[in-house]
């Protein structure tokens, strides 16, 4: 980026001259703040008050978009929200701002909107300031009160993290009466009904974004629900020590712990509660435990809890919780690690036994529901896929956390047996033989008698109202039974006796034609021994058949069952290859991360050097110019000698940091000549 202005520069834009301010850290360096998509600069009005100090952002080449323009006219009417001042801007277009946009060609599409006073939320973080509990309550409903206003709108700023929550509220400057104690920064990517989504969607800030969908852009209406619930955490437990200390470091939360039962979140979730009130903490677990940004609390009932909170309670849980500190036990079994775990905790008052068994019981059913409600629904999610295998396995790992008898067992079991049967479905039974023994006239009357009784007894099965009634009803219905099997003994014997006569005019009728069988009888015994081999073979082959069958069947159970193992085996290396890459993927995160940190401390260590130069390379040409003055020429030299070594060490940095290169070019003409007069500068 070409534009780098030095502190003191003009520019006039819109008809109006601002300067750029100097960095009250170093003088000599334009008062500037980097971001994602840009740099904002300080403009001080020559005729203005300090509080009336503009910012122009200018923006990275990727993200100068036209539709900026259109973007902020609907922006403006959202600037009368507190805390959205930053929606007052302007947008420096080729047909309102050619000529600057000629000379300074990074100013296109650079906007210029009111100045923030005051530090960030990030500053707070890092600076590890612990606040006062009204201060606390204070951020908390301001920051509130501006999502619920948003919300009301149908507006959602789309990157709420701690850099981009500015604290007026700490403000040096005296701002006017009725200044919001936050404001918000970065709006470009402010989600409305009436913008247009924007071409390069954010994942939402490390710390503060839900995990769920920290891939995915973040551009809804439920966009700031997450990272507001976890800022206004900070902000209440920003007013105990135990908190600020366990802090991770640019947030409270590393973002590898999102919405996991993680240490860091008993301790807030514990100080929370212990200071705010059990509202408090069920709006704030409701977003850590949330599935989806709309699930999570609303800013309004943020706002109607907070503001329930009174003053007296603030200073009756100062007196209360500062003398008692944090329970070291307590936190260690919330987070399920040893107290060794957590050193830098005070030690408290100790608790009774029963108190401490109660929070560590608490705390692991609190983790274990966690665990129980993620399988279920991953197991769920499993069938309607309609991938019966893998959510009998997931099942299958949900049945070791559940508690036996409980509602959420009796349900897991009976889907792992609906799983189960799925897939590995009974064969169909085959029926028996059948037996030449139903034939039997004994077997028929008897038949005929128990259906009779049977039928007889299905009314009396239903009566049970009144067991005498009953009783009787009985009675008459066995002798009911009695007569109808009596009468079918009666049928069945002149059947018999019938049957007995018709076999003896048979018998007659055969003897007569005896004479003439004969010569057939033969043949019919020869046709009757081969069907009595063809029905032992018929036999035999269906036994063989049956043999068959249930060798299959066994077979079959058997590969199942093998399956099942297999799947099981290929399922526990999955989960040993995934913690593997779990833990390696921790071990160069955790390398990179300390590199970064490394390269990142050298940087600074490089830039406060150049700095304490910059201040040096002045002093230096002062203490010159003030001997040349003073008559003394040798003193003057040596102190020119000294600057121009220490200029000649970083020449192009130098040169680039307001007057020195002047100042530099003066002190090389006076080693030239020493009858050159060094300049005032």
């Amino acid at each position: 980026m070409s534009f780098q202005p030095n502190p003191g520069d003009e520019l006039i834009i819109n008809g109006t001259a601002y300067v750029v301010g100097r960095h009250p850290a170093a003088p000599g360096l334009a008062y500037a703040q980097a971001g994602r998509q840009g740099i904002v600069y300080q403009l001080i009005a020559k005729n203005g008050a300090p509080h009336e100090a503009k910012a122009l952002k200018v923006f990275f080449p990727k993200f100068r978009i036209p539709a900026m323009v259109y973007q902020s006219e609907h922006m403006e009417t959202y600037g009368d929200i507190p805390g959205l001042q930053v929606c007052k801007r302007d947008v420096l277009t080729p047909e309102r701002n050619g000529s600057l946009i000629a000379e300074q060609p990074d100013l296109l599409y650079a906007v210029l909107m009111p100045w923030v006073h005051g530090m960030t939320w990030f500053d707070c973080l890092t600076d590890q300031r612990q606040l006062e509990a009204s201060d606390s309550l204070a951020l908390a409903r301001a920051l509130a009160g501006i999502g619920s206003a948003m919300e009301q709108k149908g507006l959602a700023h789309c990157d709420l993290s701690a850099p981009n929550v500015m604290l007026p509220f700490f403000s040096e400057v005296e701002l006017p009466e009725g200044t919001s104690a936050v404001e918000l920064v970065d709006v470009e990517q402010m989600y409305s009904t009436k913008m247009d989504r924007p071409d390069a969607l954010l994942a939402g800030s490390p710390g503060y974004a839900a995990h769920r969908t920290v891939h995915s852009g973040l551009w809804s209406a439920y966009a700031d629900r997450f990272a507001g619930a976890i800022i206004i955490g900070e902000m209440l437990g920003w007013s105990d020590r135990v908190v600020v200390d366990k802090a991770w470091g640019e947030s409270y939360f590393d973002q590898h712990e999102m919405q996991t039962p993680c240490e860091r979140y008993f301790i807030l979730r514990k100080s929370l509660e212990a200071r705010w009130g059990s509202k408090v903490v069920e709006l704030f677990s409701r977003a850590w435990d949330s599935q989806d940004l709309s699930s999570c609390p609303t800013f309004g009932e943020w706002l109607v809890v907070l503001n329930a909170v009174t003053e007296q309670e603030i200073l009756v849980e100062d007196t209360e919780t500062e003398p008692a500190g944090t329970d070291t036990g307590d936190l260690a079994a919330m987070s399920g690690t040893s107290s060794e775990a957590v050193p830098s905790l005070a030690t408290p008052a100790p608790l009774k036994a029963e108190q401490a068994e109660m929070l560590n019981q608490a705390a692991l059913e609190q983790g274990e529901r966690g665990v129980t409600d993620k399988l279920f629904r991953q197991a769920r999610e499993l069938e309607q896929q309609n991938k019966p295998a893998a959510a009998l396995e997931v099942y299958r790992s949900l049945y070791h956390f559940v508690e036996d008898g409980s509602p959420l067992h009796v349900e897991v079991s009976a889907a792992i047996t609906g799983l189960e049967e799925q897939l590995n479905p009974k064969m169909p039974e085959q029926p028996e033989k059948s037996k030449a023994w139903y034939r039997s006239k004994m077997f028929i009357v008897t038949a005929s008698a128990a259906v009779v009784l049977l039928a007889a007894g299905i009314p009396t099965v239903s009566i049970l109202a009144d067991q005498s009634n009953q009783r009787q009803i009985e009675a008459a219905k066995q002798e009911e039974a009695l007569k109808a099997a009596k009468a079918a003994e009666e049928k069945l014997a002149a059947e018999q006796e019938a049957a007995q006569k018709s076999l003896t005019e048979k018998q007659r009728q055969e003897a007569e034609q005896q004479a003439k069988q004969q010569a057939l009888a033969a043949q019919k015994q020869q046709e009757e021994q081969k069907k009595q081999q063809a029905l032992i073979a018929q036999q035999v082959k269906y036994e063989a058949y049956l043999a068959q069958k249930e060798q299959n069947k066994q077979a079959a159970a058997k590969l199942a069952k093998q399956k099942a193992y297999d799947q099981q085996e290929k399922y526990e290396k999955y989960l040993a290859l995934k913690k593997e890459q779990e833990a390696r993927a921790a071990k160069e995160e955790a390398a990179r991360k300390a590199a970064a940190e490394a390269e990142q401390k050298r940087k600074d260590a490089v830039q406060a050097r150049n700095k304490e130069n910059v201040l040096q390379l002045i002093s230096l040409y002062n203490k010159a110019y003030a001997s040349q003055e003073g008559g003394s020429t040798a003193k003057a030299k040596s102190f020119a000698k000294r600057f121009r070594a220490l200029y000649d060490s970083n020449p192009s940095y130098y040169r680039s940091v307001g007057e020195v290169g002047y100042r530099a070019s003066s002190i090389y003409n006076f080693l030239g000549d020493t009858n050159f007069r060094l300049p005032k500068i």
